[in-house]
């Protein structure tokens, strides 16, 4: 299987977008937490795709202020059933808005807030997938695996209203 990899420059940073023949695999900030984790063993073709191009084109849309449809993407990340169940949770998580670990659990059925917060870790699809939607059980803003000012950069892009303090934790 062939894996194609690209590089965006985001407002942000540098973000590494990966994808196979099938979809998109990996959208991560250069450098972040659980980088690339799941696939750096493999050999990546560092040439443009049709599903890095779509990608580049929903995130040019995205920090334009756009509102892109994500079910325009074909999206292929690699993690257990239960971490995917979490990541279609949180793609049901609406541009403007947030949810809990907790609400999070309890949408899908588990009883552990902290089991939900070990799989949005673990997000591959930064932004395209948006764990940095998911707050605390207070609406304090937890820690991001690209850094928490880029959780509250993405947040206050989609027009959240932050008033609580940043609670740094490895989520």
């Amino acid at each position: 299987m062939t894996l194609y990899k690209q590089i965006y420059h985001s407002p942000l940073g540098d973000l590494s977008l990966a994808a196979d023949e099938q979809g998109l695999i990996g959208i991560w900030f250069v450098g972040q937490k659980y980088f690339e984790q799941g696939i750096s063993h493999q050999a990546f073709l560092e040439a443009a795709n049709p599903v890095l191009s779509q990608a580049k084109q929903w995130l040019d849309a995205y920090f334009a202020g756009e509102k892109p449809e994500q079910d325009k993407l074909v999206l292929s990340p690699r993690g257990t059933p239960f971490q995917k169940q979490v990541w279609q949770a949180l793609r049901e998580i609406p541009l403007g808005q947030t949810q809990t670990y907790g609400e999070i659990a309890k949408k899908i059925n588990c009883h552990s807030a902290q089991a939900v917060g070990g799989a949005v870790s673990r997000n591959p699809l930064s932004i395209i997938v948006p764990c940095h939607r998911v707050l605390g059980s207070n609406g304090q803003l937890t820690g991001y695996a690209g850094g928490i000012d880029k959780k509250i950069w993405l947040l206050q892009h989609e027009g959240v209203k932050l008033d609580k303090q940043p609670v740094f934790s490895l989520r």
